[in-house]
This record gives structure tokens, C-alpha cells and sequence, in this order.
């Protein structure tokens, strides 16, 4: 029943409309604006909107890989357990403006799960 519920939370979580997503553009123009406004950027609504871009990304990724353990596949990378993680901003930001300009049009959730993907690999 657990895994039922998982794998439907997970689905729920990876049905988010497509429109609503931010694509890496989006993410770096805002990063490169805050950026440039130095310290004003501090009262800046887009320092919020950018962190919960990447949480949303977090959590979508990590119900994608719930599903696909309840689902009895072996999941696609395998990170270590939520909130410890050592990444930062320069970090997500550094991978996503190593992404080609034809791939920076995908949506920060799949650039973040990508990211992930390749910086916790399964072992064995």
C-alpha cells in the first residue's frame, strides 16, 4: 500500500503543467540580474523564486526516483539522504551554464535531475 502511495505521489509530483516550469534560460537570466544588482538584490522577491525553483526540482527528482524503486526498477542515480547533500548555488548554477544553448531551453527540473544524475551515480 506504501509504495502505491508513493509511486502516486511521485506521478502527481511529475505531472506539474509543463508551462508553469522554468527552463535554465529563465534560471540563469535571473541569476545573472540578481548578480548585477550586488547587494540590492537582497530585498529581491527572485532570490525566493529561484529557491523554491530548486527545491521543486529537488522534490519532483526525488518522487521520480521513489517511483522508480516502487515501481522494482533500479533508480537512475542515487543521492544521499535529503538535506545532505553538500551543493550549492555556484554549483547548480556552474553545471547549468555548462549546459549547450540548445539544452538550456529544457526545464530546471530536468537540468537539475540530469545534474544529479551524473554527480551521484549508483555504485555496483
Amino acid at each position: 500500500m506504501m509504495r502505491v502511495l508513493i509511486a502516486g505521489v511521485a506521478l502527481l509530483a511529475l505531472a506539474a503543467p509543463a508551462t508553469a516550469a522554468m527552463t535554465v534560460n529563465e534560471f540563469l537570466a535571473k541569476a545573472d540580474a540578481l548578480k548585477a544588482k550586488g547587494i540590492l538584490a537582497i530585498g529581491s522577491s527572485d532570490i525566493a523564486l529561484l529557491r523554491q525553483e530548486i527545491a521543486t526540482a529537488s522534490d519532483v527528482y526525488r518522487a521520480g526516483l521513489a517511483a522508480q524503486v516502487a515501481a522494482g526498477k533500479k533508480p537512475s542515480s542515487c543521492p544521499p539522504p535529503k538535506g545532505t547533500a553538500k551543493i550549492g548555488s555556484d554549483d547548480i548554477i556552474n553545471e547549468f551554464r555548462a549546459l549547450p544553448a540548445a539544452k538550456r531551453k529544457t526545464s530546471v527540473n530536468a537540468a537539475f535531475a540530469a545534474f544529479m544524475t551524473k554527480r551521484y551515480p549508483c555504485k555496483g
